[in-house]
């Protein structure tokens, strides 16, 4: 089995994942503490295709060589984390990339190459863009009316931190970026997914620390693109997050996917990021300040600051309420609230720190000391 750091990304994949991720799409739940609910979608069975046989070894080497120039289909996500409700989550459009924190979700994928994708999730009153082209991002929310661009100096935009995994390939990425001598690797059973037969890879923790029971993913019997992720929760049958294909084309999308210009009356936001700064006319990053990462793998543990959570009006009341209502935990690292989800465990300290990871909580403990 290959080790984590020989390990490429699927070709197809929109943009190069940052390594060991697979905790830090969780980890944000915790970290932004804005509670959230929701109920899983039971999805019917089909009957097991048939299909040569293919071990473990075999499936890895086919996602990280697998190349297609472009796709473009309907993307179903659901999450059931485990959490509480807010009042305000409750509120929020469904078009808000937030919300695919919990419950159900219809997005609109497209990528070309390496470095083009866009990512629409559609709501009940709008819909938000995520476009990636060259070295170019577009985020767009026509809720707000608002656009923000950042353009990458020097290189290409990536998975931003503490994104939820909005495709099947960016999941199977942050996934796959975890293997190695922790991880146990075996084939599950074929599935049909979006009316293609697929193998099914799953990777398994072997530190019985993780709150992770195993990841699934289903990997296209021709063209070896993961077509969709489900994530188990220790002790639990069903999934607690699943991202993966309705229906997918593998013909390369039109490049007018891939632009966009904000409508009229739109509020627009530039950033840079990246490059070599000028005296005369410095650069301003608009890089939020990275949490520290304590541990490895499966049971790494995020260490950040509770500044990281600004929230302003209605949505700070009810953030602090909800902190109040969490059980007191104290030890040697101090004294702080628990929030414990199906997948992750969260320490909101009370002198301002966070300690988060999909992990049970005495590993928090642990972390805020280190």
């Amino acid at each position: 089995m290959p080790s984590d750091a020989n390990y490429p990304p699927a070709a197809a994949t929109p943009a190069a994942p940052r390594r060991r991720q697979t905790t830090r799409w969780i980890v944000p739940v915790a970290v932004a503490a804005l509670a959230v609910g929701g109920s899983l979608i039971a999805t019917s069975a089909a009957a097991e295709p048939t299909l040569p046989k293919k071990n473990a070894e075999q499936l890895l080497t086919a996602v990280a060589s697998a190349h297609v120039d472009g796709l473009s289909g309907t993307v179903s996500e659901t999450a059931n984390l485990g959490l509480p409700t807010m009042p305000s989550n409750e509120r929020r459009d469904s078009s808000d990339f937030s919300s695919l924190l919990t419950g159900s979700h219809t997005l609109k994928v497209w990528t070309s190459g390496q470095d083009k994708s866009r990512v629409s999730l559609l709501g009940s009153y709008g819909e938000s863009d995520l476009i990636r082209n060259g070295n170019q991002a577009w985020v767009w929310s026509s809720a707000d009316k608002k656009a923000v661009q950042t353009t990458y100096v020097g290189g290409k935009p990536a998975m931003r931190q503490g994104e939820v995994p909005a495709t099947p390939q960016e999941a199977a990425q942050q996934a796959l970026a975890e293997i190695g001598p922790t991880t146990a690797t075996s084939v599950g059973r074929n599935a049909t997914v979006a009316g293609r037969s697929a193998y099914e890879l799953v990777l398994t923790p072997k530190d019985q620390r993780s709150l992770v029971a195993d990841v699934s993913i289903a990997v296209d019997a021709k063209t070896s693109v993961p077509l969709r992720v489900q994530v188990r929760a220790d002790g639990q049958a069903d999934p607690a997050f699943s991202v993966g294909f309705t229906s997918v084309d593998f013909s390369q999308p039109a490049a007018k996917n891939f632009q966009f210009t904000p409508p009229a009356g739109a509020t627009v936001e530039h950033h840079t990021i990246g490059g070599a700064t000028n005296k005369a006319h410095p650069q301003k990053s608009s890089a939020p300040a990275q949490p520290k990462v304590v541990g490895k793998g499966w049971t790494s543990v995020v260490v950040g600051s509770t500044d990281q959570l600004t929230k302003t009006g209605q949505q700070a009341g009810e953030y602090g309420q909800l902190i109040q209502s969490l059980p007191k935990v104290s030890g040697s690292w101090g004294s702080g609230r628990l929030l414990q989800g199906s997948l992750f465990s969260a320490v909101i300290t009370q002198d301002g720190r966070v300690a988060a990871g999909a992990v049970r909580p005495a590993l928090l403990y642990s972390a805020l000391q280190k």
